[in-house]
């Protein structure tokens, strides 16, 4: 910081404070850009990780409530019927007889970016009862990183290990 020396109205040196050169300044954003440019890759990947754990606890929780469907209903809800009958009993055959009032989730879970979740009975791609997957980050089928397809076949292989 500059400084210059002044005298006040009875003659006493004061210290005039003219604030940060340019230098200065230019010095201060580099330093900021290298810290973001080494702290941004791991806070981004840490993210990205984050919804792929979330996406995996929402697969146990939808699990969960399909599990008690299941037991009440005799069956799980068909692939026309979707998640939703998980909140809502359906209307659709089959109209299951024992649906719990209240539901079995308050409303079905959307992925961490904003999609529904899929659901398929029978199942396509696993070898379980039904398929349950998100489409990831673009909603499209297929990708990779983010873009990744997420399928509940995936965490069975995964707990397997």
């Amino acid at each position: 910081m500059n400084n210059r020396q002044c005298t006040d109205r009875k003659g006493i040196n004061i210290k005039a404070n003219r604030g940060f050169s340019l230098v200065e300044i230019l010095v201060v954003l580099v330093i900021i850009g290298l810290l973001v440019s080494i702290v941004a890759p791991n806070v981004l990947q840490r993210a990205d990780e984050a919804r792929v754990q979330k996406v995996r606890a929402d697969f146990k929780n939808i699990e969960t409530a399909l599990k008690l469907y299941k037991l009440d209903n005799f069956n799980y809800p068909t692939t026309e019927q979707g998640l939703t009958a998980l909140a809502e009993k359906p209307t659709m055959d089959p109209i299951p007889r024992n649906w719990k009032q209240g539901g079995y989730l308050e409303q079905p879970p959307e992925d961490p970016w904003g999609n529904p979740y899929k659901y398929l009975n029978p199942p396509e791609f696993g070898h379980g009862d039904y398929d349950l997957y998100s489409l990831g980050a673009d909603g499209i089928t297929g990708g990779e990183g983010q873009n990744a397809d997420l399928g509940n076949w995936q965490t069975d292989q995964k707990d397997k290990q």
